[in-house]
């Protein structure tokens, strides 16, 4: 018999969020990014759900690339850290990726390629983040040797935001360095991520970029829930109480007595713990849902279980339901309180873990 875990998809939601995103976008184009297996949502599943929706889709690895292609989607593809090294350009020719080239190693390699066709590209600009991208004084130079290779389709200038999240930077400053540094230029721009899409307007530029906001989770959490950005979440994951304990006062809890009971309460065992993804540093206090009512967990994560106060909760028992994030519990809620962001949630599902559609 398999453990109770299990994560749902609601492609449904899904579909809504990339709505949510297009509208936002305007005229924009949107790049769907579903790097990191769709954030855990499932690569192949994620792209299906949103190919009639999008304009393109936006990853990392060649293999995510490569299963978009062999599942039948004929969408452009955008290879956020480009290629690293040679023998990779013939795979982007025939495969017909997009890559982001942001050192000048990459921009020998493909003028050096025999290719049988252009390749379009996106060249990064370095505005500040100081992460990838080329500095705005060497912008010029790299132009120039791309524009005269035969092997470089259409070319597109993109750079990215280190604060749009943030109610006290924002991207005023990466926006004007961006604006100064292409000004002489005519080519198409990408800018926004899912924080820069949904605030600021200005920035939107002919494609944009969401990623999080897709699967239900806000983009700038200290500012705007997710619900008040009408996204609906994507992912749930789900378990039941496995074993229930009536504890006294100065009754311990898990590894290291992290937890003493003050009184008499009932403690509830939920199979779920760091093994299958739940984040093992989440502390006491952490919310969860059992039988639909909020509660708490309680001490330290374990390997496969974790611990929540059920005082609160008389029906609760062996077999009840819990969510430990999704429908009904924000996963942001959730990574506030366990001092991460909902990306590391969704990224950290383990494989171990069933999931299905709904």
């Amino acid at each position: 018999m398999p453990r109770p875990i299990r994560a749902t998809i609601d492609l449904a939601a899904l579909r809504h969020n990339q709505a949510v995103a297009r509208r936002h976008a305007g005229s924009a184009r949107i790049w769907s990014v579903i790097k990191a297996n769709a954030y855990g949502h499932g690569l192949v599943r994620a792209a299906g759900a949103l190919a009639d929706l999008t304009d393109g889709f936006a990853m990392l690895d060649f293999d995510e690339a490569v299963a978009l292609r062999e599942a039948g989607l004929h969408h452009p593809l955008l290879l956020l850290e480009g290629f690293f090294q040679s023998e990779d350009l013939p795979l982007v020719a025939e495969y017909r990726l997009t890559p982001v080239l942001h050192h000048l190693e990459q921009v020998e390699m493909l003028i050096s390629a025999a290719l049988p066709v252009r390749v379009p590209v996106y060249v990064k600009v370095n505005t500040g983040m100081n992460r990838l991208g080329f500095s705005p004084d060497a912008l010029p130079t790299v132009l120039a040797a791309l524009k005269t290779a035969r092997q470089v389709g259409s070319i597109t200038l993109m750079t990215h935001f280190a604060d749009a999240d943030s109610e006290e930077r924002g991207i005023t400053e990466q926006l004007v360095r961006f604006r100064g540094a292409v000004a002489d230029y005519r080519h198409p721009v990408s800018l926004c991520n899912s924080a820069a899409l949904v605030r600021f307007r200005e920035a939107h530029g002919d494609w944009v970029r969401p990623g999080i906001m897709l699967y239900g989770a806000s983009p700038c959490p200290q500012l705007y829930s997710a619900a008040e950005l009408d996204l609906r979440p994507v992912m749930t994951l789900a378990s039941e109480i496995i074993a229930v304990h009536d504890l006294q006062r100065g009754d311990r809890v898990g590894y290291g007595g992290l937890f003493t009971a003050d009184g008499p309460m009932r403690v509830g065992v939920v199979a779920c713990g760091y093994a299958d993804g739940y984040p093992r540093h989440a502390p006491t206090g952490t919310p969860i849902l059992v039988e639909g009512v909020r509660t708490r967990i309680l001490g330290r994560v374990s390997m496969d279980m974790l611990c929540v106060d059920l005082t609160p909760i008389a029906r609760a028992g062996v077999g009840s339901p819990v969510t430990l994030w999704g429908s009904g519990l924000p996963a942001d809620e959730v990574a506030a309180a366990a001092g991460t962001i909902s990306y590391e949630l969704f990224c950290a599902l383990a494989r171990r873990v069933p999931v299905a559609e709904v």
